[in-house]
């Protein structure tokens, strides 16, 4: 006979991990499908989660493997694989890579978002050591020292104006000669005393032996390079929804963020998306865990309406 679950949830990170301690409360025979083998999504790559209520200065992968545990203790049950297709119908199957198939009722897609790189020298290296992709979550600890962001869009903008109220000095670096995001943003942060604007740039490398102590930047415009002396970068130049292989199945936004709101359900029946995956205006580890408990409580309603 084949097995068919009340839920699968595909990803293993805040989201997907939270959801999974919600459904096995819920009492919901529940699988959970994460791709790399190792749980927590993007928190594991964090030195320090500063602002997760409770546990200040808690490490990413300490926290991601907190999570794991919990979900564990609770009698989780989880696999490796690789999510490639699903089938819609009342039962929806989940077909891996590897060409096994799961059955369930319903689906939560929690498979987050990735940061876009800038791909320089040094920047896998250092990541964690002075390169950070979230201002909000880093910024604190570059207090009082020099910091560039890199990107010329609202997020970008929005990190810059955060982290000159904390930052001695704060560059922007953009590789056009004027800033993409919101114009009045924009004024605001060029106003500012210690902000600096550097136009037409990009970075070529991200220097320092444990930690960021400078980059090599040059002007795409005469190709000259140069050294500037930093403590931190901040990469904003955008996120990666990991939604390609959902798009035929469920709407998604120009961005390829899944459509959803905080009830977390899609335009298709039995089908739900949380975490980073979905669109929403902020994406942080809190963020993820309230998706995934929302998720949960959706899923029940629309089991307990099948019945």
């Amino acid at each position: 006979m084949i097995k068919i679950y009340d839920l699968v949830i595909i990803g293993s990170g805040p989201a997907g991990l939270t959801a999974g301690i919600y459904a096995i409360r819920a009492k919901l025979d529940t699988l959970m499908i994460e791709k790399t083998g190792m749980s927590g999504g993007q928190i594991i790559n964090t030195t320090e989660v500063d602002n997760y209520p409770g546990l200040p200065g808690v490490g990413g992968f300490e926290l991601a493997m907190k999570m794991r545990s919990h979900y564990d203790e609770f009698g989780g049950h989880c696999i490796s694989g690789e999510v490639t297709g699903i089938k819609d119908g009342p039962v929806k199957e989940i077909i891996l890579s590897d060409g096994t198939s799961y059955m369930t009722r319903s689906i939560i897609i929690a498979g987050g978002a990735a940061y876009r790189k800038l791909g320089v020298p040094g920047e896998e290296k250092l990541t964690g050591s002075g390169v950070s992709y979230c201002a909000t979550c880093d910024g604190a600890f570059f207090r009082s020292k020099t910091v560039a962001v890199v990107g010329g869009g609202d997020v970008a903008l929005e990190d810059a104006l955060f982290l000159s109220r904390i930052c001695l000095k704060v560059f922007c670096i953009h590789r056009r000669d004027t800033f993409r995001g919101a114009p009045v943003m924009a004024e605001r942060l060029l106003a500012l005393n210690n902000v600096t604007a550097l136009w037409n740039t990009v970075v070529e490398s991200i220097e320092g032996d444990d930690c960021v102590e400078r980059i090599r930047i040059k002007n795409v415009i005469d190709q000259t390079e140069e050294s500037l002396d930093i403590d931190g970068i901040f990469v904003a130049v955008g996120m990666q929804p990991l939604s390609d292989i959902y798009k035929n199945l469920v709407a998604c936004d120009d961005y390829g963020y899944i459509i959803a709101d905080e009830t977390c359900q899609t335009n298709v029946p039995g089908i739900f998306a949380a975490g980073d995956i979905r669109t929403k205006p902020l994406r942080q580890v809190i963020g993820a865990a309230s998706d995934g408990a929302n998720a949960v409580y959706s899923v029940q309603k629309y089991l307990n309406a099948l019945e």
